[in-house]
């Protein structure tokens, strides 16, 4: 378990302790997928763009003055065959991440708003529904997840 939440002793029970940390794994697992998303993304738009390049280069500009005679170049390479499969590759990968990323935001978001429905039950008592703000604080503070609103 997390640090700062096992030092949230007296302020919430063991139930409520487990769900901050089972929001604060979804929202690193999040994190994690929207920052590898990120960088296939803009790996995908690199290798993209010097992909194209290449065949501009190599295909297209020496080959300009027939459909067929770029067509056989770019067929005669072999290589061109393995960047294509690459970067349909790297495309594929990004959309795999994107999909990965939607579904670990929705979960982070289904359980975060579970916490902010049930937290008349979770700090039933008057001294605990009044030092709940220390809890948000603190997940705010060192997680960065809001448990105030359920809007983003």
């Amino acid at each position: 378990m997390e640090a700062p939440i096992k030092m949230l002793d007296d302020r919430t029970d063991q139930a409520t302790r487990k769900m901050l940390e089972k929001v604060v794994e979804r929202k690193q697992k999040f994190d994690k997928f929207k920052s590898w998303h990120l960088v296939a993304m803009w790996a995908t738009v690199f290798i993209s763009f010097l992909y194209f390049f290449y065949i501009y280069k190599t295909v297209m500009q020496p080959f300009s003055y027939s459909f067929a005679s770029m067509f056989s170049a770019f067929v005669n390479q072999s290589g061109n065959f393995y960047l294509l499969v690459f970067t349909v590759g790297l495309y594929g990968l990004m959309n795999l991440l994107r999909e990965k990323r939607e579904k670990a935001e929705k979960e982070f978001h289904a359980l975060r708003c579970e916490i902010i429905d049930k937290s008349k039950d979770l700090w039933k008592k008057e001294e605990e529904w009044k030092n709940r703000h220390t809890v948000f604080e603190m997940m705010k503070k060192n997680y960065d997840i809001n448990l105030y609103h359920e809007n983003k």
